[in-house]
């Protein structure tokens, strides 16, 4: 699924999914192999593939949900 990727006014990594209407805030990265998993307020994982640090926001990216 697409998702957005941004910072919110306070500077924490915030995430938009647009499909489900849904914004959340980032509470725990993760470096998996080459994936980069993101834990967001509500409970979900995203893992996102091949994203480079730094990361220049706000970017959208594929990401692909594991809970």
């Amino acid at each position: 699924m697409k998702v957005m990727l941004r910072q919110n006014s306070a500077g924490h990594l915030v995430v938009y999914v647009a499909k489900k209407d849904l914004e959340e805030e980032v509470v725990k990265e993760v470096e998996n192999d080459s994936e980069k998993i993101l834990t967001l307020a509500n409970g979900w994982e995203l893992a996102i593939a091949g994203l480079e640090e730094p990361v220049k926001l706000p970017k959208t990216v594929e990401a692909r949900r594991l809970a």
